[in-house]
């Protein structure tokens, strides 16, 4: 299947990944950042709130620390907010944090269902959490698209699923772990008469652990980074949706590009797109918060902000900047 255009850029950014590892692997970039002084946080809310009331159209870009920002720091860390979601593996197995679980080498495979369907309920039934509901009241009015890298279904149930692109997977979603199939498969309903059925331990009975209608292995997540993530019908349907309205508002003159949580795990889905981008449109504006880097290219100084803050905080005072 032929590539869209975000994919494209995507694909070209990857390219920088493989040629300049090294810089990526020290948390750093390749790309030549700007000499300027960032300006004070005030001015730059101020310049974000004007922005936003001046764009034509805005997309947002919502990575990793969004949800972190509202409470979702449970996937790299043992912290309060794991040992509420996952009180008796938090406390069985002491692992760092969520995404550990996934690779932990439960003695069973009825365990190892356990903890997925503790992860996979945690988000599917976590409610909005206020930096989404910051951000839906900053849209408000406008003209937007959201593209996320973020899996734990915060973005579709805060704003229209036909404005956002999930390209790096859903965790409403199950897939065959062998591929065997290009069907996605709901999750939300097995998940749930799982958690029932495991009530305060940590094992599902063996039945209800899913299983590929087709070829009979084990079902998996449909998400990026812990399997065989398939890039069937459903990924590039989500990639089209971005493409599409990337092609729709090429010619707006004035297009607002946000970096929501953006950090260097995975630079090359949103922010060097996002980039690039903003380089190629002549009236592209690039807004960028983050808790611990301040990256503006020198490509874009005059076209761009860097914040460096607390981004639930950077939200909520946009939010009141703008009236809202």
């Amino acid at each position: 299947m032929e590539q869209s255009v975000y994919e494209k850029l995507v694909m070209q950014t990857q390219m920088n990944y493989q040629n300049y590892f090294e810089a990526y692997a020290r948390k750093s970039t390749p790309v030549k950042l700007t000499e300027k002084e960032p300006l004070p946080y005030d001015e730059q809310i101020k310049i974000f709130a004007q922005k936003v009331e001046q764009a034509e159209h805005i997309i947002v870009g919502s990575a990793s620390g969004l949800s972190a920002a509202g409470g979702g720091d449970f996937y790299y860390e043992n912290n309060d907010s794991f040992k509420k979601y996952f009180g008796p593996f938090a406390e069985k197995y002491k692992m760092p944090g969520a995404f550990a679980g996934m690779s932990y080498p439960f003695e069973t495979r009825e365990e190892f269902w356990g903890y997925l369907a503790t992860f996979l309920y945690t988000t599917q039934h976590a409610e909005i959490r206020s930096p989404y509901k910051d951000l839906q009241a900053i849209l408000q009015h406008k003209d937007y698209f959201i593209v996320t890298t973020n899996q734990d279904t915060q973005a579709i149930k805060a704003f229209p699923e036909d404005k956002v692109a999930e390209i790096q997977g859903d965790h409403r979603y199950f897939q065959c772990s062998q591929r065997c199939t290009d069907e996605v498969y709901d999750a939300v309903g097995p998940v749930a008469a799982m958690k029932e059925a495991m009530g305060d331990g940590t094992k599902v009975p063996t039945e209800l652990i899913p299983k590929c209608p087709h070829c009979g292995a084990e079902m998996f997540p449909w998400v990026r980074g812990y399997g065989t993530f398939l890039e069937g019908t459903k990924y590039h349907e989500e990639y089209n949706k971005i493409s599409n309205d990337l092609i729709q508002h090429s010619n707006h003159d004035r297009l607002l590009f946000l970096e929501l949580g953006v950090g260097r795990l995975t630079p090359m889905f949103i922010q060097e797109p996002f980039w690039a981008l903003t380089t190629s449109f002549p009236g592209a504006y690039d807004i960028m918060i983050n808790r611990d880097y301040q990256f503006l290219p020198e490509q874009i100084e005059d076209k761009g902000q860097a914040i460096k803050a607390d981004l639930g905080q950077a939200l909520h005072d946009v939010r009141v900047e703008l009236g809202r």
